[in-house]
């Protein structure tokens, strides 16, 4: 039994470098690869489930010098395309970039090395959104569960499981934020912690703005900060997917916009996995000096 469920899984999948991705992804991998950045591209990267889209839509803000309107004429996924992203006719991210004007943002889910070549020599800016494990795999289970393309993960047990080998789509949580942390010494590298922007939202905007190279004002961090809190974004339809048919993402089953909180696998951990899950952990963060905090 065990065997047939596992296979019936990895069918979905295949492995580019060793990492499970989407089979599509892979089928058209040559055009991620030979992806042209421009100099003044912006790359918004993260580990699946860890605060991307609330991110994107804080550096569209600072983009568009606050302008509410504008970030409603058209969906996230539009205005900020998923560079790796490839579906038969919906989605096909390199299409999209290749057709839009700059500056353009970029969104990725790729660690460093699978990140097109390009971004590096052209020395583009790159922020990295990190948020702690346990939080990654609960929201990952349930975007596994309402994302029609997605095989049943199984128990949220099972899933934890696959999360901890690495036998997920972006392949293990351990390398890609370990690999992205070693980044960080590159001033066009911004790493920033999901858990620093549920404490104070207001000091990682500045950060951002910051980091963009733009003028910061309170009047403008206000209006930053209200238009992207939670509710406003699980409210926003240019934010929070219900745009796609129920075909693609069953919101029913989960909101794409679940929760938003820092310490919520709490309420899925049982004490038995927890331990095992943090016996795992240090293992593979063994050396790493990024340390992340799983509740504020």
């Amino acid at each position: 039994m065990m065997n047939s469920s596992k296979s019936a899984y990895l069918d979905y999948f295949g492995r580019i470098h060793g990492i499970l991705l989407y089979k599509k992804f892979i089928e058209y991998w040559n055009d991620v690869e030979t992806f042209e950045a421009r100099p003044d591209d912006l790359v918004i990267v993260t580990y699946p489930k860890s605060g991307t889209t609330w991110v994107s839509e804080i550096v569209y803000m600072i983009y568009t010098e606050g302008d509410v309107e504008k970030c409603k004429e058209d969906t996230i996924f539009n205005r900020i395309p998923y560079l790796e992203c490839r579906t038969e006719n919906v989605m096909n991210g390199v299409k999209q970039l290749k057709q839009m004007a700059s500056p353009r943002i970029v969104k990725s889910h790729l660690p460093p090395e699978l990140l097109p070549v390009s971004f590096w020599e052209k020395n583009c800016k790159i922020i990295y959104v990190c948020r702690n494990a346990k939080d990654v795999v609960v929201s990952y289970y349930y975007f596994f569960l309402m994302v029609t393309a997605n095989p049943d993960p199984g128990s949220f047990q099972d899933f934890v499981e696959k999360f901890m080998d690495g036998e997920v789509p972006y392949g293990s949580w351990y390398k890609h934020t370990k690999s992205w942390w070693e980044k960080r010494t590159n001033p066009q590298v911004l790493f920033i912690f999901y858990e620093d922007m549920k404490e104070n939202i207001r000091k990682e905007v500045m950060r951002l703005i910051e980091f963009l190279g733009r003028k910061a004002s309170d009047e403008l961090v206000d209006k930053i900060i209200k238009h992207t809190s939670f509710q406003e974004m699980k409210n926003n339809p240019s934010t929070n997917y219900t745009t796609l048919p129920d075909e693609v993402m069953n919101q029913k089953v989960s909101a794409f916009m679940r929760k938003g909180i820092a310490g919520d696998w709490k309420n899925y951990f049982t004490v038995a996995l927890n331990e095992k899950f943090d016996i795992h952990y240090e293992q593979q963060m063994k050396g790493s000096t990024l340390k992340l905090r799983t509740e504020i």
